[in-house]
């Protein structure tokens, strides 16, 4: 009996590694296109939505954006912590916005919350040729 229970305990700790591992690749927020369109009177730019949904405790890495991007993101559920730049660190809740202008370091987009979910909107003028919208920060 002894060696049925080392090896269920063997085989449950097995099991919970793999389901470790499939979570640690998971990405941290999940980012949904929502719209993208360029802007007739504006030659040259395009308007592109982009949700992006954190989980419970879920951030982003620092990033910058497309050097041509000025953005405004709206906080359609949740909490997200932010900071743009050297600014200081702000929490922003559902119905509150904040802005990005072009060439500026996201240094904290997360989730503010450990418990619940949270939901921005990122609204991008751009201009039509830039195709990465996101471009990791080299620490």
């Amino acid at each position: 009996m002894h060696y049925k229970n080392i090896a269920k305990t063997i085989f449950v700790a097995t099991i919970m590694s793999f389901g470790i591992c499939a979570t640690a690749h998971e990405p941290a927020e999940k980012v949904i296109p929502n719209f993208n369109q360029p802007i007739t009177n504006i030659p040259g730019k395009s308007l592109i939505a982009v949700e992006v949904e954190y989980g419970p405790g879920a951030s982003s890495p620092a990033h910058k954006h497309a050097k041509s991007a000025f953005i405004y993101a709206y906080v359609v559920s949740g909490a997200i912590e932010s900071q743009v730049n050297d600014g200081p660190k702000r929490i922003y809740k559902a119905g509150e916005s904040f802005h990005e202008t072009p060439g500026a370091t996201h240094s904290i987009s997360r989730n503010a919350s450990a418990t619940k979910p949270a939901k921005l909107l990122a609204v991008f003028v751009v201009d039509s040729n830039d195709k990465e919208l996101v471009v990791p920060v080299e620490k």
